[in-house]
């Protein structure tokens, strides 16, 4: 087995003839191998050899292979671990498989045997590879439903750099930012990245369902609990076990329902409506709301340990009127999606484009969304949407008074601004291109300055 990048095995073994001869077996068979002399030499060499596979002795002093185990599992969770023994037995082989041990061999064994076992790992472990990054790459170019994050302005930007930086970890996150900023398709972006991308995502608003049915959809509940359970119900917090579950606006819970999600959180089980018997529950917890968590607590409406179980890690999502450069990258994505398969514009003409770049959108991306979506219908025979096409409250200019029948000696900067932007603009003959150099602002800004100040920019 020879490749242009060989696979690294850690080899894990307090025997020094063991690891010596293995050692040679598996360069034989073309892998590289780190050997490590001792559990924590095992430990340490995890951290900076990087390794591709780990073939571990299971009872070593000190430490064992099942400690190699579990920190091989939150170094890399897709890390194959094969666990050597000459003392097997049930209960150990079980609590090896159950730790996430992809095999488990009884010493003495062939070569053949464990080699065949090691090759088995690393096709598993590159087809996982494989499968999620081709699911990336299907979504990035638009063959799934959802959305991945848009957007280069740098607020933006901070937030999507946090997101990669605990995607692969299985910490509890709080996304907070204003209804429509996207909270859910950043939750989606998460998972994605994560280890648990193969498991299921499972959302609930906490706002659309009454208390009652809100603790029955998140715990579940047993048959005969209430008028209506005629048979068990799993919860959402279980079934989403080796994935992510979104609680999507968590401040609009209840108190009670905040007990039990605080439980659910601290015990890492649910006991379902009904029940005595707790479940074990596997879920990544993120949480989202456009509430302000803080003014909750000091009003008494949300549960201070609460907060500090989901606010681990905090992502906040900016407004879109605070990340005006991304509306052009947005709107455009939009457009195409809504044309996909269908003869329709587009394109934005300059008016509409300038008119969403001078709206405040208090309703965020999702109200852009809408906004597209309309505007594409109405104008679904032309070449491009006009500014007509789009909703009055984005077309309407802002009010915004320059001057007074009683001017004052020295004008505000605004009056300076709009005088010097008309004048480069007459100057350059109407080029919005070369007059934003000019200005050294971007096309974008520009756009959104002669919107406000209702300039005429033709020429």
């Amino acid at each position: 087995m020879t490749t242009a990048n060989p696979i690294r095995i850690l080899l894990v073994d307090d025997e020094q003839s063991i690891v010596q001869t293995l050692s040679i077996l598996f360069r034989g068979a073309g892998y590289e191998v780190i050997p490590a002399v001792g559990g924590k030499a095992g430990l340490e060499a995890l951290e900076a050899g990087k390794p591709d596979l780990v073939v571990s002795d299971i009872r070593m002093p000190g430490t064992t292979g099942l400690e190699v185990l579990a920190r091989a599992r939150e170094v890399d969770p897709e890390l194959p671990v094969i666990l050597m023994t000459a003392q097997a037995s049930l209960q150990t082989a079980v609590q090896a498989v159950n730790q996430g041990a992809f095999y488990y061999i009884q010493k003495p064994f062939s070569n053949d045997e464990l080699l065949a076992i090691c090759s088995r790992a690393v096709e598993t472990r590159a087809l996982k590879v494989e499968n999620r990054e081709l699911k990336k790459e299907i979504r990035r170019r638009g063959g799934g439903s959802r959305v991945d994050p848009i957007g280069k302005a740098s607020a933006f930007q901070e937030a999507l750099t946090m997101a990669r930086t605990v995607a692969p970890t299985d910490s509890t996150i709080l996304i907070t930012g204003e209804s429509g900023t996207g909270k859910e398709v950043m939750a989606r972006y998460i998972h994605d990245l994560s280890h648990r991308s193969e498991g299921p995502f499972f959302s609930i608003n906490c706002g659309a369902l009454p208390e009652s049915l809100l603790e029955s959809e998140l715990f579940g509940h047993v048959k005969g609990s209430f008028t209506g359970a005629v048979k068990d119900k799993t919860g959402l917090l279980v079934a989403a076990g080796g994935g992510t579950f979104l609680l999507d606006e968590v401040g609009e819970t209840s108190p009670k329902t905040q007990v039990k999600l605080l439980r659910a959180l601290q015990e890492r089980e649910v006991i379902p409506v009904g029940a005595t018997q707790a479940v074990p529950m596997d879920a990544r917890i993120i949480a989202a709301t456009n509430r302000d968590l803080d003014e909750q607590i000091r009003k008494g409406e949300f549960r201070s340990d609460l907060y500090y179980r989901l606010n681990v890690i905090n992502l906040k999502l900016p407004a879109l009127r605070d990340r005006r450069e991304d509306i052009p990258l947005l709107a455009k994505f939009f457009l195409e999606r809504t044309a996909e398969g269908e003869k329709g514009p587009r394109e934005l003409s300059e008016e509409a484009l300038e008119a969403l770049l001078a709206y405040d959108w208090p309703g965020n991306v999702r109200e852009l969304e809408n906004a597209l979506e309309r505007a594409a219908v109405l104008a679904a025979k032309k070449g491009e949407i006009p500014a007509e096409a789009l909703p009055d409250r984005v077309r309407e200019k802002p009010q915004v008074q320059l001057v007074s029948a009683d001017p004052p000696p020295n004008p505000p900067m605004e009056i300076i601004e709009r005088a010097y932007i008309e004048w480069v603009l007459n100057a350059e003959g109407g080029n919005k291109s070369r007059a934003a150099e000019v200005l050294g602002i971007d096309p974008s800004t520009l756009y959104r300055k002669i919107a406000r100040y209702g300039l005429n920019a033709g020429g």
